[in-house]
């Protein structure tokens, strides 16, 4: 339902008075917070000019006026207006070390070379996307689109897609469960509605911690072909955008291979050593993850599985 203040702020943004807007927005997160700022806020990041949607982040309007990270509507702020400008016209605009990071790293989501006049990150996740990482991504899919007005469309969370290229696998018993670690750790924070174990053994050994029933229809995909339904999950909410859900799985690959930050090459490596098993389940509709990986390396393998509702902003 469309409300007298969502036609009075649309209004303001069709006429393009940006700066009775950012004022709205101030006078609202610091009376009501983010939720009720929220619609002023969309509409700044995706229609003002960059010097001025840029100032939803300046404290300069006072005390609980100014947008962080986790403000969003349809989507976070930042990530609405890192879809509009490239970093090198919001590089000079932008304040807060969260906010930088976070546009940054959207930015090369989207494709931009930022080979050049951007700072390097701090948990050395890198700012150029990994072959391995284009190769079963599609870049219209990979950040949210967000629509003038409010809203945003964004790519079905389906993993696997469907049941082509799966067949009937007997599952094993399931695999000795490894406790403590900071992966599986990793990987449960980045979706709570998914259930995620680590075992000893092989992809289909901790599937079979998961998976109902001892035969499932399933199979074998490169991990760049999974890893873009992993960073949806890690980004399915619209206080979390992708470029939070692809920084957390760096984390999650670099846990694996036993480092706190990223060291490029060990990551290289062991993603080219990773065997993926995936499944599918009776009770899967529109929204779901079923994953099993593997490191031969180690003798590792986490699996993870859920579904998780239609969220609001599809």
């Amino acid at each position: 339902m469309i409300t007298y203040e969502d036609r009075r702020l649309r209004t303001l943004a069709d006429q393009e008075r940006w700066t009775e807007l950012l004022g709205l927005y101030r006078r609202a997160r610091a009376a009501g917070g983010v939720t009720e700022a929220a619609p002023a806020g969309h509409l700044l990041a995706y229609g003002a000019p960059p010097e001025l949607a840029a100032r939803l982040f300046d404290p300069d309007g006072g005390p609980g006026t100014a947008a962080d990270e986790a403000d969003h509507d349809a989507g976070p702020l930042w990530e609405v207006l890192a879809t509009r400008h490239s970093w090198r016209r919001l590089a000079p605009l932008l304040g807060p070390p969260p906010v930088r990071r976070l546009v940054l790293h959207t930015r090369a989501l989207l494709g931009e070379d930022l080979r050049h006049g951007a700072e390097p990150d701090e948990e050395g996740v890198p700012l150029e996307l990994a072959p391995w990482e284009i190769a079963g991504w599609d870049e219209r899919s990979r950040v949210r689109e967000y629509l003038r007005t409010g809203g945003a469309r964004r790519a079905l969370l389906a993993l696997p897609a469907g049941r082509e290229g799966l067949g009937p696998v007997e599952l094993p018993e399931p695999g000795e469960p490894v406790r403590g670690l900071a992966a599986t750790r990793l990987l449960a924070a980045c979706a709570p509605w998914l259930q995620v174990v680590c075992v000893r053994g092989s992809g289909p050994d901790a599937a079979a911690q998961l998976a109902p029933g001892g035969r499932v229809t399933g199979g074998y995909l490169p991990f760049g072909q999974a890893y873009p339904g992993l960073v949806q999950a890690a980004s399915d909410t619209p206080a979390v955008g992708s470029a939070q859900g692809r920084i957390a799985l760096w984390r999650v690959l670099a846990a694996m291979t036993g480092e706190r930050t990223v060291d490029l090459r060990e990551v290289t490596a062991l993603v080219a050593r990773l065997r993926c098993f995936t499944w599918s389940e009776p009770t899967d509709e529109l929204r779901y993850l079923h994953l099993a990986v593997e490191d031969p390396a180690t003798g590792l393998a986490w699996a993870m599985s859920g579904c998780t509702p239609e969220p609001s902003y599809v």
